[in-house]
Parts: structure tokens; C-alpha cells; sequence
């Protein structure tokens, strides 16, 4: 259990186990993002787990927004923490009525879909309070965390959430018209290097948010990354980027 103040409310990121499902343990991963006017405003829900499908994984939230709404202007994310675990096995759709989709993932499958990390190096950024807004706009749409960091003439994109929405994420920055040219055109990226891209690690700290970042000497991007528990990252890619 953590909690994060923010400027427009406070996250809650809850992980908890529900045991007699399809004779498993299922740790379900939710994220309560709660608006500055909760309770009279409902929190948004994001669900995630290893064992479920993702369709599985929309089930169960919409099932919460659900009772949300049945506890309207009063504190509701213990009662929704009560209900689903009560109430999983009949959320989740029986195996025989998932088409396609197996309702316990293999390991295999579900390192491929867990919650993933991407480290980028931009070359530079002509129109940058459209680029920076565009990009606010991606992370929030595919619900991505992290870090647009700005050091000198460095500038790196470190961004965290479900693999699929991370290569989503790719396209748009390859294929979009983000940026200008020299001449002031709109142009797409050409000039991003992908330094890293990898599954995120038991001792990796998960950002709460997406944040726009400046630094003014080395030493504060390094602690950005320390504090992260992501020094070796760090260490592989940031210095080569001074050569």
C-alpha cells in the first residue's frame, strides 16, 4: 500500500491477493486515483494482474466503478477492497465463456504482458510546449507513467505502464507529427533512440505520475534515477549520452 499526493488528488496504488479462484491465488493490482473533490466525485480505477486476461482486468474495474457509484459523497475504497474480494469469482467470466482467451496466463504470457519500462533519447525539441503537451496527452490516453527529463542539451522520455500501451506509445512517437523542422513544418521524430526497453523489476519504484522535469546538473538526474531504483539503468545510458 502507497500513497502519492498529487496536484489534482492523491493515487493509492493496492495490491491484494484473492484466494478460491479456479482453485488459485490471484493478485489484483489497483490503482485509485482519487480527484480533489473525492468523495463527491467517484476515483478513477485501474486494475492489472498477471494471472487475469485483460479483458478480465476491464471486468473487474467496470464491476468497481459500478459500486463506486452506489457510495455517492462518503469514503469508498476500503468497501470496494471488501467487495471485490468477496465477489471476484462471480466478476471473472467462467473459462467456457472467455472465447480465445485463457483466464489464468503461463508465466510466458504473462511476462510479455506485464508491467513494462522504456527508456528514449530525443535529440532536441523545436516547438517544445506543443511537443510536451502531445506527449501529456499520449501517456495520460494509455494511462503511461514516468518522466520527461530536460538536462542541458540532454532529454529523455522514461515511461512505465502495460507493454501493449508502450508500443503503442512507439508508433505514435514515430509516426506523429510532433515536432517542426528547421523551417517551422510540422514534422514527425526522427531523431529518438530507444536506449532501453524491459520489464520492470521487484526493485524498481513505480511512478505514480507523469511529470515534466528540469535539471540543473547532472548530479539531480542521477538522483532521479537512484531514487528509482534505477541506477544501473543510469549508469548504462545516461553518461555515453556526454561523449
Amino acid at each position: 500500500f502507497c500513497s502519492c499526493p498529487e496536484t489534482h488528488g492523491i493515487t493509492f496504488r493496492i495490491q491484494i491477493g484473492v484466494k478460491e479462484l479456479l482453485d488459485a491465488d490471484v493478485l489484483l493490482k489497483l490503482l485509485f486515483h482519487l480527484p480533489v473533490n473525492y468523495p463527491s466525485t467517484i476515483p478513477d480505477i485501474s486494475v492489472n494482474s498477471d494471472q487475469l486476461t485483460r479483458t478480465q482486468c476491464m471486468d473487474v474495474k467496470d464491476k468497481l466503478l459500478e459500486q463506486a457509484k452506489k457510495h455517492p459523497s462518503e469514503p469508498m475504497i476500503h468497501d470496494l477492497i471488501l467487495w471485490i474480494q468477496e465477489h471476484l469469482k462471480y466478476v471473472i467470466k467462467p473459462s467456457g465463456t472467455v472465447c480465445n482467451e485463457k483466464p489464468i496466463l503461463s508465466k510466458a504470457t504473462s511476462m510479455e504482458d506485464g508491467i513494462w519500462m522504456l527508456l528514449l533519447h530525443l535529440d532536441h525539441m523545436r516547438a517544445k510546449a506543443k511537443y510536451i503537451k502531445t506527449l501529456e496527452k499520449w501517456t495520460s490516453d494509455l494511462r503511461l507513467t514516468g518522466r520527461l527529463m530536460f538536462m542541458g542539451r540532454i532529454i529523455l522520455i522514461l515511461l512505465q505502464g502495460d507493454r501493449s500501451n508502450i508500443k503503442e506509445y512507439l508508433i505514435l512517437q514515430k509516426t506523429s507529427k510532433v515536432d517542426v523542422d528547421s523551417s517551422g513544418k510540422k514534422c514527425k521524430e526522427k531523431m529518438i533512440s530507444v536506449l532501453c526497453e524491459t520489464k520492470v523489476q521487484s526493485q524498481h519504484r513505480r511512478f505514480q505520475a507523469f511529470e515534466v522535469k528540469e535539471y540543473s546538473a547532472l548530479d539531480e538526474l542521477q538522483k532521479e534515477f537512484e531514487s528509482a531504483g534505477l541506477t544501473a539503468l543510469y549508469s548504462e545510458f545516461v553518461p555515453p549520452l556526454l561523449k
